[in-house]
């Protein structure tokens, strides 16, 4: 992964993030901080699986590796809100 390939996946990070929060349903009881951290994660995270599956890239969008980042976000988001509740 190049340095391109980590600033692009920081940058969809943050919309991949708020895209999370729209898939979950119900009011998410985390920050935007936290939304954009989880969504940085799951971006960088979901860009590696799609690598190792072999469909990082591909001509036009990579839907999947979009899909692949989504999940993990939602995954990320509904985590780090059952950990603040429970604390």
């Amino acid at each position: 992964m190049e340095i391109s390939g980590i600033i692009s996946a920081i940058v969809v990070g943050v919309v991949i993030g708020f895209l999370a929060r729209l898939v979950l349903p119900g009011r998410q009881g985390i920050g935007i901080l936290w939304t954009l951290l989880v969504g940085i994660v799951a971006a960088l995270i979901g860009t590696a699986v799609a690598q190792a599956l072999g469909v990082g890239d591909t001509e036009g969008l990579d839907w999947i590796e979009l899909l692949i980042q989504i999940a993990l976000a939602a995954v990320g988001v509904s985590a780090v809100q059952r950990a603040k509740t429970k604390v």
